[in-house]
């Protein structure tokens, strides 16, 4: 289908983007990659008046490091990040699950940040960004703020960003020297996450030191293992001591029924996905 009509820009300057978002009132759409907006307004399930394209704004887009942080601009698509030497250096886990998103031509297309400001609870990147405790810029009329991971997703595909504001860039502390991997259950190729596990771990001697696990599609929101990291910490990374570790990941949690499976296998693949993830990061 072809979308609604709507009035386009495309500024250069985050300045710029910020006063056409004030301006624009409540019916305007932010344009990052356009791997999920695109679709919808050809669905016509959404139509705006306004859309403002972040494409052309300087700056927005790169990676980079800045002393013990790792630095990602929100323009920055998939296929760099999965791509990234200094990335994979720093925060593997990141780069594995970029790795996974989609096809070759969504990666190219899509961004990190739109797809972390989209917050659909079956994305691959927000669950590793929980794990890695990540930090996110955020541009408004009064300046920026930071808000941590934690903090920064709220509700199904709602996020602290406010109308009026924009996800600049996102900041995560260096993880060097830890394995990672993001596991995903999928039926078919190119499918968002049934279920997936994001894990992040330091060995020293055969002997996990530190762990950081979050799930994907457990609930409305990315949802952080706490229990599951304690419980690792001291374990030798072998498969039965792992298995105990995790076979409570999936408490607390609210998984979604639908046509993929209900509440409860979700659970059970939970705790078989993060069993993988976490021996798999173990090395």
């Amino acid at each position: 289908m072809i979308p609604a009509s709507f009035e386009y820009h495309a500024p250069t300057t985050i300045e710029e983007a910020l006063r056409l978002l004030r301006e624009s009132g409540d019916d305007v759409k932010v344009l990052a990659g356009g791997q999920s907006l695109l679709p919808v307004l050809k669905l016509r399930l959404a139509a705006p008046e306004v859309v403002i394209d972040l494409g052309r704004v300087e700056g927005l887009a790169g990676i980079r490091e800045d002393g013990e942080m790792l630095v990602i601009g929100t323009m920055t698509p998939h296929s760099e990040v999965a791509s990234s030497e200094v990335v994979a250096r720093h925060a593997a886990l990141l780069a594995k699950a970029s790795q996974t998103v989609a096809d070759p031509q969504v990666r190219h297309r899509g961004t990190f940040g739109g797809a972390l400001v989209h917050a659909d609870p079956a994305g691959d990147l927000p669950a590793p960004a929980l794990a890695l405790e990540a930090e996110f810029v955020i541009a408004g009329a009064g300046g920026s703020r930071t808000v941590a991971a934690a903090d920064f997703f709220v509700d199904l595909f709602t996020t602290t960003v406010a109308e009026d504001e924009i996800l600049t860039e996102v900041r995560v502390l260096k993880h060097t020297g830890w394995g990672a991997h993001y596991e995903k259950f999928t039926r078919v190729a190119q499918q968002w996450s049934i279920v997936a596990a994001a894990a992040t771990v330091r060995s020293e001697g055969g002997t996990i030191a530190e762990a950081r696990v979050a799930l994907t599609n457990m609930g409305l929101v990315p949802i952080r293992a706490h229990a599951v990291e304690q419980a690792l910490v001291g374990r030798p990374a072998e498969e039965s001591a792992v298995a105990a570790a995790v076979a409570r990941v999936a408490d607390g949690t609210s998984p979604p029924t639908d046509a993929n499976g209900d509440a409860d296998y979700r659970r059970h693949l939970a705790a078989v996905l993060a069993r993988r993830a976490v021996l798999a990061a173990a090395g």
